[in-house]
């Protein structure tokens, strides 16, 4: 449930109130608020940035950035941060004291998922359109990136990115396998399940038009019904003879229009881990964010290039 009226200016007061942001990158973000008795208290603000989400894209940071890194906060739903990003900048407009935060260095990400959500008093409408114009196929577009202050995910949602091809090798590397029910994981296996899961995706059924938009680039895919997409992303995908980035081109197409999570959630620790499952996955979750931390000039991984094209941007401002 979004933030009412009361509850969004009392949100934006905390941030701007926040020590931690001052003369740094702001960066707008999903995922619950804790809360104390019901509602957000001073104390649980002061937890926002070791809650996953945030916790997870601070990991992203390139390892390159060692000073000022940016700060993450939370701020709820979709509609929360976007409610929040444009709220905030209008305080800006009307000369509202703006606190620890310099608009100039306010930006914002959300989920892709499966909704347009409209934005008001923005270079773009909707959220569809900055990902139609901030990605090129499986790439961030390099040459219109600069023109964004509100990201959209390349892939439907934050989970997605724990799944691209590449984190074979990170979910490999530990002691014992990691399992999916009850195999060793193997991330193509886990495709193919979701790829059948599509027929009976009610999300998928009633968004064909959205779906067809965001995966045109994979030309051989049939979006006419969630049968076809199934059968067509299959049959390619089992082609032996497909090159290596038309395949990755699939992955990318698959993850950016099906939910993720439960596939997720199915990965189980190996034999030794005696913590509970919520610790696993976020410990997996950073081991994840530290390879792309590493991994930030190619333009395939998403969070960490925009993070480090801000990064460059940053850098070249405050030379001249």
């Amino acid at each position: 449930m979004s933030f009412n009226e009361a509850e969004l200016h009392r949100h934006c007061v905390h941030i701007l109130n926040q020590r931690r942001i001052k003369n740094k990158i702001v960066i707008l973000c999903e995922g619950g608020i804790p809360q104390d008795k019901g509602r957000p208290s001073p104390q649980s603000y002061s937890r926002m940035e070791q809650m996953p989400d945030a916790n997870f894209y601070k990991g992203c940071v390139p390892k390159c950035w060692k000073q000022s890194l940016p700060e993450f906060v939370i701020c709820g739903d979709k509609r929360d941060v976007l409610d929040t990003y444009s709220t905030l900048l209008q305080w800006h407009e009307q000369g509202k004291d703006m606190g620890y935060l310099k608009s100039e260095k306010l930006f914002a990400i959300v989920d892709l998922d499966l909704q347009k959500q409209r934005i008001d008093d923005y270079d773009f409408l909707d959220t569809d359109e900055i990902f139609l114009d901030l990605y090129d196929e499986i790439r961030v577009n390099v040459k219109t990136v600069s023109q964004h202050r509100i990201w959209v995910t390349g892939l439907i949602y934050k989970e997605a990115y724990f799944m691209i091809p590449e984190l074979q090798a990170v979910f490999d590397h530990w002691e014992n396998a990691l399992t999916y029910d009850e195999r060793p994981l193997q991330l193509e296996g886990v495709y193919l399940r979701m790829c059948n899961d599509i027929v009976d995706d009610i999300s998928i059924q009633n968004s064909l038009p959205i779906v067809r938009d965001r995966i045109r680039y994979c030309t051989g895919l049939d979006c006419s019904n969630t049968t076809q997409l199934k059968d067509s992303w299959q049959q390619q995908f089992k082609n032996s003879q497909l090159p290596s980035y038309e395949k990755e081109k699939l992955v990318f197409a698959l993850l950016r229009i099906k939910q993720v999570k439960n596939y997720w959630h199915q990965i189980k620790p190996p034999s030794y881990w005696t913590g509970s499952i919520v610790e696993f996955r976020d410990q997996l979750s950073l081991h994840i964010a530290d390879f792309y931390s590493r991994n930030y000039e190619d333009a395939k991984y998403h969070i960490s290039f925009l993070l480090h094209n801000l990064y460059v941007r940053l850098s070249e401002s405050t030379r001249s």
